[in-house]
């Protein structure tokens, strides 16, 4: 007996049950291969953006370094900017995606081999280069910087308790840069006194930074 073709064509076509079926599985065959091109395509497209960066040998890169500091923090919305230091040299290729940088001697305790996640292409005008002879790294690959003042108070109000946070002025190569930390630990970590007018209270010595090589 004909059946009424539903799946395409005109809508007076007749099929028998056979042809129907047949005609159907060619359809889902049809919608399949179009799914799964697309999904390749996607795949293909996603590979791509994900492709690490490649570098030759005698290239100039910089070097990412990642803030930390040992205090909590509370407000900071998003991440800190990376900051970067060289330009340095390329000499090998390790494997796939790492590298070997030909350090200064001032990086001589450094281990110079480092994962491309690590590793940025110099440019001429980029500006959150830090110049080596400004700051200090030791074997530990930290990075120092000192923070300035006090900006301001508040409490922190929790479930169960109030936390009194302040306003850290940092002393960035960046140029300056504001965190709430902890008003307790940054009291312990770093001595701190106002002024008997009541006015933003100062650091009586320098407060320290550290910041970490993201190691490869």
């Amino acid at each position: 007996m004909p059946i009424t073709h539903l799946l395409g064509g005109s809508s007076d076509s007749q099929l028998t049950f056979p042809e129907l079926v047949h005609e159907t599985t060619e359809k889902i065959v049809q919608i399949r291969n179009r799914m799964a091109a697309a999904r390749d395509r996607q795949k293909c497209y996603t590979d791509k953006r994900r492709k690490p960066l490649e570098f030759q040998v005698g290239d100039k890169v910089l070097l990412k370094v990642s803030p930390w500091k040992g205090v909590i923090r509370f407000g900071k919305r998003g991440k800190l900017n990376p900051r970067y230091i060289g330009p340095f040299e390329i000499l090998k290729r390790i494997g796939p995606v790492a590298y070997q940088l030909n350090l200064p001697a001032e990086l001589d305790g450094v281990h110079n081999v480092f994962h491309v996640s690590n590793l940025k292409k110099c440019l001429s005008d980029e500006t959150l280069v830090v110049p080596l002879d400004e700051i200090q790294v030791d074997e530990q690959l930290w990075f120092v910087e000192e923070p300035v003042e006090i900006m301001d108070r508040e409490v922190k109000q929790l479930k169960q308790s109030k936390i009194p946070i302040v306003n850290v002025r940092w002393n960035s190569k960046r140029g300056h840069e504001f965190t709430w930390e902890r008003e307790d630990q940054m009291m312990r970590k770093y001595p701190i006194s106002s002024n008997r007018q009541g006015r933003t209270p100062t650091t009586t010595n320098k407060f320290r930074d550290k910041i970490h090589f993201n190691k490869g």
